[in-house]
C-alpha cells in the first residue's frame, strides 16, 4: 500500500473515531443517563456527576486522535519512522495512562460517595485494562519507531 492511501485510510478511520465518539459522548450517554433516572429515580443525583466523569474522559481521547492525525501526516509525507512520530506515540501512551488512571480513581471516589455500584467496578477494570493496553502499545511502538529512525539516520548517512 502506497504512503498516501495509507495516510487517507489512517485520517478516514480517525474521522469515523471521532464521529462515533462525539454520537456517544454527546447522545447515548445523555440518553443513557435519562433513561437510568427514569427507571430508578433515586438515581438522579448521580447522572450528572457521571455524565461529567465521562465527558472529561473524552478530552485525552480526542488528544489521541489528534496525535494520529499528526502521524498520518507524516506518514504522507512518506516519514513514518521519524522521531516526530515517536514523539507522538509516547504521548499517546502518556495520554492513555492519564485517562486510565483518572478514570479508576473517579470510580473509586465515587464508590466511597456511594455514587456508584460495586459492579459498575467490572466494567471499569475492562476499561482501564484496555487503556493501560493503548498506553503500553503505543510506548512500544514509540521505541520501535526511534530504533527504526536511528537506523534510517544511519543508512541515509551510508553512501
Amino acid at each position: 500500500m502506497k504512503q498516501d492511501a495509507l495516510a487517507n485510510w489512517i485520517r478516514f478511520v480517525i474521522i469515523g473515531v471521532g464521529v462515533c465518539g462525539l454520537i456517544v459522548y454527546s447522545v447515548i450517554m445523555p440518553r443513557l443517563g435519562t433513561y437510568l433516572v427514569h427507571q430508578n429515580s433515586m438515581l438522579e443525583s448521580n447522572v450528572l456527576p457521571w455524565l461529567i466523569l465521562i465527558w472529561i474522559s473524552a478530552i485525552p481521547c480526542y488528544g489521541v486522535l489528534f496525535l494520529g492525525w499528526k502521524v498520518a501526516g507524516n506518514i504522507k509525507a512518506d516519514r513514518s519512522f521519524c522521531y516526530d512520530n515517536a514523539k507522538y506515540l509516547k504521548w499517546v501512551s502518556y495520554l492513555a495512562m492519564g485517562d486510565s488512571i483518572f478514570v479508576f480513581l473517579a470510580h473509586a471516589v465515587f464508590l466511597m460517595l456511594d455514587m456508584s455500584a460495586t459492579a459498575v467496578m467490572l466494567v471499569i477494570i475492562i476499561v482501564v485494562f484496555f487503556g493501560v493496553s493503548i498506553s503500553v502499545c503505543a510506548a512500544a511502538l514509540s521505541h520501535l519507531i526511534i530504533k527504526a529512525a536511528d537506523i534510517q539516520e544511519e543508512n541515509e548517512l551510508t553512501v
